[in-house]
């Protein structure tokens, strides 16, 4: 690939493959490789380059993997990626997942790597939640590998990912993974588990600000902030109008079947009562939906507070700061279960199961940044045409 009329700085790998500084294969090939001299046919950096288009290109499994590489060897070596028209074997790329890698120098790295695509220039919001690995549960057990993952869902890109020991949870990871990324700036959004006041000063300190939603693991502040939504509700229904120390937006929306009518009251009537630190608005959002097919509907009340100020994030800009923390769920999580086959995929030795779902976050990005939100669509290109993958690799932010 000729990358000089694009102005980027380049080298050469040992295969003659040239590469833009900067590219996400420059930070493979800085993967120390713990395999002996002796008898090494592949460099690590070319495994994991194939592996990494295997997957792009559709194949989720080491099998798979497999035999997507050997079915294009040869349009591989014409590429310079291997000196040979000889593919790896299946147990090549298991050695790589559990034994080979490490799991902590190759998700520091991609860290790194994500860091420099992060376009400061727009509003960060980072989004935070845990994943079970069902494919690592081993036979008998009821627990596999946990993965606390720290997700900016406008980007997507997964800036942390943190393993949870099985004695403990995400409450106590959760600090060490946000000392990893840059807060400055940032809103930090996290389910009912996340909402501690310790995490609040972190982040308050490290110049962000967090929006938590509340629940029964903080009975008090959940009791008054209820208490105190309930009240001005009762007013309105009695046809009396809205406090002035109360704000108010209503969104309705229509998709999959549905119709679905948010509303979000907010208020800083609790900053001095409650002693949560740095607290600046409680909000309470009801939600709505109708489903037309089944003459029905659900309603659903969910109450938080935020240390982002009312000049900050207004009842609208937080109503959708709510809705980007599914953005975890749908977009990263959803997309490596179904899409991606992560929970079906066993990998029970080492740290196989960690490092592919690092891979996967990778392969998520790497679509998103395709300009395509459909992941399954992007891949079914590029296993048409391994070329654009591998310029997402070589070339680049």
């Amino acid at each position: 690939m000729d990358y000089t009329s694009a102005n980027y700085q380049t080298d050469v790998d040992e295969n003659g493959m040239i590469f833009a500084v900067g590219s996400l294969y420059e930070y493979l090939k800085k993967i120390p490789d713990t395999r002996s001299a002796q008898g090494r046919r592949y460099s690590l950096a070319s495994l994991l380059l194939v592996m990494i288009l295997a997957k792009l290109g559709g194949e989720d499994k080491p099998s798979g993997m497999c035999d997507w590489v050997a079915e294009r060897v040869e349009q591989l070596k014409q590429l310079k990626i291997f000196r040979r028209c000889n593919a790896p074997c299946h147990m090549t790329y298991r050695r790589v997942l559990q034994e080979i890698v490490s799991a902590e120098e190759l998700e520091g790295l991609l860290h790194e790597y994500h860091q420099q695509r992060l376009k400061a220039e727009q509003e960060i919001v980072l989004t935070m939640d845990g994943k079970t690995l069902r494919g690592t549960i081993p036979r008998g057990e009821t627990r596999g590998t946990h993965l606390l993952s720290i997700y900016e869902p406008r980007q997507g890109l997964v800036l942390v990912q943190a393993p949870v020991d099985h004695k403990e949870n995400e409450i106590v990871v959760a600090p060490q993974a946000l000392r990893q990324v840059n807060m400055s700036g940032a809103i930090v959004i996290g389910d009912a588990m996340h909402t501690q006041r310790e995490a609040s000063r972190q982040i308050v300190a490290a110049g962000g600000d967090y929006v938590w939603f509340v629940k029964g693991n903080q009975a008090r502040t959940l009791w008054a902030i209820q208490k105190l939504f309930a009240y001005e509700m009762g007013k309105l229904r009695q046809g009396a109008g809205l406090n002035k120390q109360f704000q108010t937006h209503t969104s309705v929306s229509k998709g999959h079947g549905r119709l679905e009518s948010r509303t979000i009251f907010t208020s800083t009537l609790l900053n001095d009562y409650l002693d949560w630190p740095h607290l600046a608005q409680v909000f309470r959002i009801e939600r709505v939906r109708w489903h037309p097919y089944y003459r029905g509907r659900t309603r659903k009340i969910v109450y938080g507070l935020t240390s982002c100020t009312p000049a900050r994030a207004s009842p609208q800009c937080l109503l959708h700061l709510s809705r980007e923390y599914w953005g975890i769920e749908n977009g990263l999580h959803y997309r490596r279960d179904v899409t991606l086959h992560e929970d079906a995929t066993r990998l029970t030795i080492g740290n196989a199961g960690r490092i592919m779902a690092a891979l996967n976050n990778l392969v998520i990005g790497l679509c998103l940044r395709h300009h395509s939100q459909n992941v399954a669509k992007a891949r079914r290109h590029f296993s048409a045409c391994p070329d654009d993958a591998l310029q997402l690799l070589l070339t680049p932010v």
